[in-house]
């Protein structure tokens, strides 16, 4: 016997019983919670205690970041959306109706951030038409990081229900 073939019988490399496949789930939640906006939430904190020129970098980096978010969509917004949900069909489609179980991982994976991009632009939209800044903005980023995390709560949730009911329909040698 091979080493290739000893490997690939200790580390069982479906999608789904593949522990690097969790670890990248969960990095992904944790990196979507902690950067709101592309602001990192520790100088929102930070911020929002000290004040002063915390303050003011923290208003800036939002303005930088909105701004950003905003022109990307502006520039190549409907390009981004083509492509996003073409990808997202053909991933779901192949994990789903012909049950690749790679395609439903990073399908699984990819559609929850599509929603939180789109609730991201939303949040950006609503910052620069109000002219959010101070209490108002913190609130606002609250706001959005909360139903961030909620929604990762729930796409953790079904993807592990998803992943346990693959790994007992499938078995241990697939």
């Amino acid at each position: 016997m091979d080493w290739h073939q000893t490997i690939f019988e200790l580390i069982d490399m479906r999608s789904f019983s593949n522990l690097w496949f969790w670890i990248a789930l969960a990095v992904m939640w944790s990196t979507a919670s902690h950067w709101v906006l592309g602001v990192p939430w520790d100088i929102v904190l930070r911020a929002r205690r000290e004040g002063g020129q915390f303050e003011t970098d923290f208003e800036d980096l939002v303005r930088i970041y909105t701004g950003r978010l905003l022109y990307i969509a502006r520039v190549s917004g409907l390009w981004l959306l083509g492509f996003a949900c073409f990808f997202l069909t053909l991933l779901g489609m192949l994990g789903f109706l012909y049950g690749f179980e790679f395609g439903q991982a990073l399908f699984l994976l990819g559609f929850p951030m599509a929603i939180v991009g789109a609730l991201s632009l939303n949040t950006a939209r609503l910052i620069r038409e109000r002219g959010e800044h101070g209490e108002a903005l913190y609130r606002r980023l609250h706001r959005h990081r909360i139903i961030v995390q909620v929604i990762g709560m729930v796409s953790i949730f079904v993807t592990a229900l998803w992943g346990m009911f693959q790994n007992l329909a499938v078995g241990p040698f697939g």
